[in-house]
Formats: C-alpha cells, structure tokens, sequence
C-alpha cells in the first residue's frame, strides 16, 4: 500500500495510471462492439476513455519543462549518437507538448481560435519524430550490446579446453553459432531497461502512426499497444532504476 501510495502522490504516476484506464477501456471497447447487447457499455466505455483522455492533459501541462531539461541533459550525453538521437527527439517532444497545450487551450474555450485538426497533425508529426529517434537509439544501443556478445562468444572460441573437452567458462556451444534472434533475446535479456524502453517505443508509435494515416491498425492493437506502453510506463516510475539511462 506505501508503494501504491508513493506512486500515484507522482504527477508521471498519476498520469501512466490514467493512460493505462484510457487504453484498457479502447481494448474493451473493440471487444465488446461486435458483441450484441452490449451497446450501452460499449458507450460507457467510450465517455470514460473521453473523460480519461481529457483529465490526462491537465497532468501534461507542466511536460514542456521537463522536456526541456531532458533535452539539456541528453546534449550532455558522452556517445555521439545518442547524444543527437535523444536531442533531435527531446526537442521534438518539446514542440509535441506545446501543441498539447495549444489543444487544451481550445478544449477549454481559451484558444477558440486554434484549428484544432491543424493542431492535432502538427502535434502527431512531432510525436512520431520523437519516437522514431528514440527507437534509433535503442537500435543503435541493441547493435552496441549485440557486438559485445559476439565479442565474448569469439573470446570463449579462443579459450582452452578443461580436462572434459569443454571450453573454459562455457560447458555449452558459444553464442556466435547460435541463431542471431536468441543472441538477441539473450542480450535484451541482459538489460532490462534496453528491452522496456524498446517495447514501449515500438508500442507507442502505432498512436501517430495512425493518426498521420501511415497505418491503419485496429482499435484493438492501439489499445493493447497503449496498454502495455502504459505499463511499462508504472514499472520505470515505480523501479526508476529501470528507466534506460543516457550514456
């Protein structure tokens, strides 16, 4: 109950609970409105979601200041390319949430001016830059930790044999001869923070994706994505040590 109540006393925790609320209540929406009789829960459903997304922008309002900062600390990053990955994509993030504003505004009648289709395809755009930099990193990061592995399987290849005919440190066939998908798997394994940050990025760029019109998934894919985007989310607010740190 302390670590629940931790949690949610965090604006970013308070925020993933929601998003997680709002992409739960799509995925039971697109499984229940081919079902008869279930109409009246299907537009239940369909308010929350709407009243979810609507509370979740007021926990968005002070997201420009963070972005900022995490651009200053990602220009600070020793490698080179997730230096510009992370900065090229903070700084898109920066924009994204000034066009969530924006929108907010006009939601509340203070921008009634602001066209809000225009709004919503500029923030997309800036949403899907940001995320498809941040999958680069995390492919740049895979590629860095899948070499590494070859490293150590090409140094157990050069390693004596014991007494059994088994090389020293490795009693199985190295990592170099096996399948490239389970050096992968094993590697992600490896670094928890890596494979969280991917599976969330790749989740959470069906949402532009659609919106942009470059895909078409269904309501219920964008949900699950959402959803698990969502919870992994909790898990790096919950556990911040595994949040993918910047080099």
């Amino acid at each position: 109950m302390d670590a629940f109540t931790r949690f949610t006393n965090q604006t970013q925790g308070r925020d993933r609970l929601f998003r997680a609320t709002q992409y739960t209540c799509m995925l039971l929406r697109y499984l229940l409105e081919s079902k008869a009789g279930s109409e009246k829960l299907v537009m239940k459903l369909k308010k929350l979601e709407s009243s979810v997304s609507s509370g979740r922008k007021w926990f968005r309002l002070g997201n420009v200041v963070h972005a900022v900062q995490a651009t200053e600390q990602s220009i600070r990053a020793a490698d080179p390319v997730p230096r510009l990955c992370l900065t090229l994509a903070n700084l898109n993030r920066v924009v994204y949430f000034v066009c969530d504003t924006v929108l907010w505004a006009k939601s509340v009648g203070l921008a009634s001016r602001v066209h809000r289709e225009r709004w919503q395809l500029r923030a997309a755009r800036h949403y899907y830059c940001f995320l498809l930099l941040s999958l680069l990193r995390d492919l740049y990061e895979i590629a860095l930790h899948l070499a590494q592995a070859a490293d150590r399987g090409a140094g157990r290849e050069k390693a004596p044999l014991d007494a059994q005919g088994w090389q020293a440190g490795d009693h199985g066939e190295s990592e170099q001869l096996q399948p490239s998908v389970l050096l992968l798997f094993r590697s992600l394994k490896r670094h928890p923070p890596l494979l969280l940050d991917t599976v969330k990025n790749l989740c959470d760029i069906l949402i532009p994706l659609n919106q942009l019109g470059l895909c078409r998934p269904s309501l219920g894919i964008i949900g699950l994505g959402g959803l698990l985007s969502s919870l992994v989310g909790m898990v790096t607010v919950a556990y911040p040590q595994m949040k993918l740190k910047t080099r």
